[in-house]
């Protein structure tokens, strides 16, 4: 209890005093780029300490910071965005719900530092925001994303939204799956009941998206998936239905799994 008490505080207190911080090193720089920086190198580790995740990260060589790129991720756990904003070492930015943006704080520094917020329940505000990604991605921007668009309940792989894999295909960069067990233990979903633990975050080589037709977003978001299901057993996580690749629009992960096996 205690425990979970100091890591509610110490996350509101280094929030508040880091939004500050990042303006401030933003208008120094002229470079709101900068802001990622201190996200990586100053909040995310105290964040991390303060939940007791012990993390453990393989694969780093497969990431380049001099090529754009999109990482894609399974998500268990608010404690992810922190975990990997330390453990691949590129400027990215973070694709986002719309939501995220009316968060105090943290929707703040997100639409500050230039990461992107996608409206899932409108089709043309949802185009329009993908397509000023590819834009970001074409000038040199790397992106981060979690395509089941929810945390998993159970640590399971769930069915991936389309709309990641669109990007891809619109820019042409290489895809790099990266799996992350642990992390739902540590701080389960909708809880702050923190056990502190070991989180296994595995770097996966780059997917080639020219090998894939402009419009074959289910053929990518497979070849994502099954690796990052694949990487999930190797780590000791329970893996994912390789046949549940896609999840409706407009439906999260597995309430669509759910309703296509009823």
């Amino acid at each position: 209890m205690i425990r979970n008490l100091i890591c509610m505080l110490v996350t509101a207190v280094a929030t508040a005093i880091f939004f500050p911080v990042t303006v401030l090193v933003a208008i120094v720089t002229l470079n709101p780029g900068a802001t990622v920086w201190v996200a990586r190198r100053l909040w995310s580790p105290l964040l991390i300490w303060t939940g007791g995740a012990k993390v453990v990260v393989t694969g780093q060589e497969n990431v380049d910071p001099n090529r754009p790129t999109i990482y894609v991720s399974n998500h268990q756990s608010s404690l992810d965005i922190p975990i990997h904003f330390v453990t691949v070492p590129v400027n990215f930015r973070y694709v986002a719900k719309h939501q995220l943006k009316y968060v105090p704080l943290v929707g703040w520094y997100l639409w500050f530092a230039g990461h992107i917020f996608v409206n899932r329940g409108k089709r043309d505000k949802a185009i329009a925001s993908l397509d000023a990604a590819a834009q970001k991605i074409r000038n040199g921007t790397s992106v981060f994303l979690y395509p089941e668009g929810t945390r998993s309940d159970d640590g399971r792989v769930l069915p991936f939204k389309k709309g990641p894999f669109a990007l891809a295909l619109k820019s042409r960069v290489p895809v790099v799956p990266i799996t992350i067990e642990g992390s739902g233990t540590v701080m389960p979903k909708n809880s702050w009941n923190i056990k502190p633990g070991p989180v296994y975050v595995k770097i996966g080589k780059p997917i080639d998206t020219t090998g894939f037709a402009e419009n074959d977003r289910e053929g990518l978001a497979k070849a994502v998936r099954d690796v990052i299901i694949a990487q999930s057993l190797e780590l000791g996580g329970k893996g994912g239905d390789p046949d549940r690749v896609v999840a409706a629009a407009g439906v999260e992960g597995e309430v669509q799994a759910r309703r296509n096996a009823s």
